[in-house]
């Protein structure tokens, strides 16, 4: 599948848990990207200068965090979120 399909695909997938997804010119050169919380908000900052794959990596990397057991997701995107997933066993909730 295509970098761009499942960059959309994982995009949906923060909708669904009411994740802000924004690109913007980041200052690193080291990461390109990730998970923060504002004002009590999850939100995914991605590098707009970030390749098709290092944005993949990046939405898959901070949404694998989450529990999307509830969630109606394209077999594609479980996954790619189970390859992302860390060693935690708590999973985190959006709301």
């Amino acid at each position: 599948m295509k970098p761009e399909v499942v960059l959309e695909l994982l995009e949906n997938t923060a909708d669904q848990l009411g994740i802000r997804v924004s690109y913007e010119a980041l200052t690193t050169t080291v990461m390109h990207g990730g998970l923060c919380k504002v004002k009590g908000t999850y939100r995914i900052i991605v590098d707009k200068r970030a390749t098709s794959e290092e944005r993949v990596v990046t939405l898959a990397t901070a949404l694998a965090t989450f529990d999307t057991s509830e969630l109606e997701l394209p077999a594609k995107v479980r996954e790619i979120l189970r390859q992302y997933e860390g060693s935690s066993k708590h999973k985190r909730t959006a709301a």
